[in-house]
């Protein structure tokens, strides 16, 4: 789906002041790698953490919703001061709509990007659902939206500034980067 003609899509995400966000081929790649210690590791983009804050310093909070543990996402969300932060949660539409409530926000203020089964009731409950190209088929038939870039690879940035211009702000964002 190219998200930058859909218009549906676009008149949702100008209504988003919440984007929560799956971990696992969202803002990583998926691939959990361990270390001869047994130890997790995971990479998160660059591009994406920068995605995330813009959407903070524009007023729209950020959460992150994810069905495993992991001292890894803890750090990154701290590091991205992401106030909201649900771990080894399963059903990521009922942590969602714990976040939506504690904000105020109705289900068409919210968007949410994911990748897999566990996913797919906050994908459909949200204004707007947002997928990745390496996404579970049956989820990329429900999403609103996908990405044109994979999970950890800046696909989170492109939901960031699909959501920035649908609501007028982007090209300020540029603009203000060019007269620094």
């Amino acid at each position: 789906m190219n998200h930058s003609i859909n218009e549906a899509a676009k008149n949702a995400a100008n209504k988003i002041k919440l984007l929560g966000l799956d971990v696992d081929g969202v803002l990583s790649d998926g691939k959990i790698v361990f270390s001869a210690q047994g130890d997790e590791l995971k990479a998160f983009c660059t591009l994406d953490g920068h995605g995330i804050k813009l959407l903070q310093q524009n007023g729209i909070e950020v959460a992150i919703i994810t069905g495993r543990n992991s001292p890894l996402v803890a750090r990154r969300a701290r590091d991205l001061g992401i106030k909201h932060l649900v771990q080894g949660r399963e059903d990521k539409k009922i942590a969602l709509d714990d976040i939506r409530q504690e904000l105020g926000l109705d289900w068409e203020q919210c968007a949410y990007m994911g990748d897999d089964l566990p996913d797919l009731s906050a994908i459909k409950h949200c204004g707007l659902g947002i997928t990745v190209p390496n996404a579970h088929s049956f989820v990329k038939e429900h999403a609103d939206m996908c990405t044109q870039t994979s999970g950890g690879h800046g696909a989170v940035r492109e939901a960031c500034d699909f959501i920035l211009s649908a609501q007028g702000l982007l090209d300020d964002i540029h603009q203000s980067f060019l007269k620094k």
